[in-house]
């Protein structure tokens, strides 16, 4: 038999720059992931955090041992109970059977970071294609064991987007063979999934999607604006209509030209690229435009880059070109894209579905997800003003201090700063807080450790003004946030116009933390 000829058309020999994009790109994604979860998942979900990991994982294994014992005193088979109703509490995590520790945090940040750049420098993909498939799977598995316990703080569609693409690029492969076809596909289809279900649920969630007025709000509302979000924003009413247009060309008729001949496939690709790095100049959205960059090039071909760049030497990252895939990668590759294409079918049903689901994982793994962002536009900006005072809360003329967050609107003449593909994970959660309820348990305790100013704790914000020390009370307002005109900014200097709206949560100070924790545990 030969071997060779039959898998000809395995070998993607057009995809190599493709690979080389993908794989450096996701592992430097992977290395900014991890360095923000080692300086924010102690002060926000460890041992001390806000969240704290040991306390989840004690309540999942208590309520898994109540299960048990109900399902003992039903005489049901226990090991199937226990294992269908656990798939419902936590994804998969080496905290488990690894009890959760600070120090041990650390240490799978540090390896996480070491394995991510020496896949950024490319040095596993100079080996056997084995090599670079374990790097991304080790970094897969250590990744995933932290969103798994992140709870809140890592429930953002990125976070599963990063797991997905970084199993799926563990599958092409290094130098040693050329890219291979089907996982090459594969990343087609997830960008396919990523920017459909965008686009679906856009036009499906908002009304101001489709009447063309929903980027007159978000450019202002946007969870974390960034330096020419204000610029955006104040541009014509004629553009904002055709910045939706072509969003809803990007995201809702281009996703199929990615499976076209090139050199239409690189077209698409180009446009989706493109609207990406628009939204990267004009917002902060941590790695979620970066990654959609990063995947859309896996549909570039080198045919076409190097006419278009002839001087390119893609001759340096080419697999030999006597080179062919051997017999077990194939087999490997073929068994991961059937299993990727089985499990395709909850992601596609749910495409298809009028209630379509946002971000939603459908495997423990989070291997093939359904994705989609901003279904829907707020119109005005509510920001929560955090304050803290020296002097007796109820005093009127006690001087009220605010806290200043990293990322977060707060002083109306600072220019918003551009943090992304950096996370910011506590400015992100504040911008919900005005959506939902603001007596959210992570709040209440981020504002005692405020109270006890907690080192690690006021680390996470832009400035103190207790300069570190304790102050008596803590408070929290609501402001409607506003950019300013053109001639309020000449006038005032200010980047935000801000109107008080009233108090969200009234003056606490360590007493009334501690008496609710005492109630919590009575």
């Amino acid at each position: 038999m030969d071997w060779p000829a039959w898998f000809a058309w395995f070998d993607a020999r057009d995809a190599e720059l493709a690979r080389e994009v993908l794989q450096r790109g996701i592992a430097a994604l992977f290395l900014v992931a991890f360095l923000s979860t080692l300086n924010h998942f102690r002060p926000l979900l460890g041992e001390h955090g806000l969240l704290p990991v040991p306390s989840l994982l004690r309540a999942v294994d208590d309520a898994e041992r109540r299960i048990r014992e109900r399902a003992e005193r039903a005489g049901e088979k226990v090991g199937r109970l226990g294992r269908t109703r656990r798939r419902g509490f936590l994804g998969p995590t080496i905290f488990r059977r690894w009890e959760y520790r600070d120090s041990r945090l650390v240490a799978v940040c540090a390896v996480g970071m070491v394995l991510a750049a020496s896949l950024v420098l490319g040095l596993p993909q100079l080996g056997p294609p084995w090599a670079p498939m374990l790097a991304f799977l080790a970094l897969w598995a250590l990744y995933l064991s932290i969103v798994s316990v992140g709870q809140t703080f890592y429930g953002f569609g990125w976070e599963m987007l990063l797991c997905e693409a970084g199993f799926l690029v563990a599958f092409l492969g290094s130098r040693e063979v050329p890219p291979p076809l089907p996982t090459i596909v594969l990343v087609w289809w997830l960008v396919f999934r990523l920017e459909f279900g965008a686009g679906m649920i856009k036009i499906r969630g908002d009304r101001a999607w489709r009447d063309l007025t929903a980027l007159s709000y978000h450019h202002e509302t946007q969870p974390m604006p960034g330096p020419l979000s204000r610029q955006a924003h104040l541009l014509p009413t004629w553009f904002h209509r055709l910045e939706v247009l072509g969003n809803h060309a990007a995201q809702l008729v281009v996703p199929f030209l990615l499976f076209a001949p090139q050199p239409v496939r690189t077209i698409a690709a180009a446009i989706i690229i493109g609207t990406q790095l628009w939204l990267v100049i004009t917002g902060n959205f941590a790695w979620l435009n970066w990654i959609t960059i990063v995947l859309a090039f896996g549909a570039v071909g080198d045919d076409v880059v190097q006419w278009l760049l002839p001087w390119l030497p893609l001759d340096a990252i080419e697999a030999p070109t006597d080179a062919a895939s051997p017999p077990w990668w194939i087999a490997i590759v073929l068994l991961v894209t059937a299993l990727v294409l089985w499990l395709s079918r909850h992601p596609l049903m749910n495409l298809l579905s009028k209630r379509q689901l946002m971000n939603a994982s459908f495997d423990r793994y989070m291997l093939v997800n359904a994705y989609g962002a901003f279904g829907s536009v707020t119109r005005q900006r509510v920001e929560v003003v955090v304050e803290g005072t020296s002097d007796d809360p109820r005093d009127p003329a006690a001087e009220w201090r605010e806290y200043a967050f990293k990322g977060k609107p707060g002083d109306p003449r600072r220019i918003p700063r551009q943090f992304a593909p950096y996370h910011l994970r506590l400015d992100w959660l504040m911008w919900f807080l005005p959506l939902g309820r603001l007596e959210e348990a992570w709040f209440l305790r981020f504002l005692e450790r405020l109270l006890e100013a907690d080192a690690a704790t006021l680390r996470l914000l832009a400035h103190d003004p207790f300069g570190g020390a304790r102050p008596r009370s803590v408070r929290a307002r609501t402001e409607l946030y506003r950019f300013s005109t053109r001639e309020e900014h000449r006038r005032t200097r200010q980047v935000w116009m801000r109107h008080p709206l009233g108090l969200a949560i009234p003056p606490i100070s360590l007493d009334d933390a501690a008496h609710d924790d005492r109630d919590e545990v009575d």
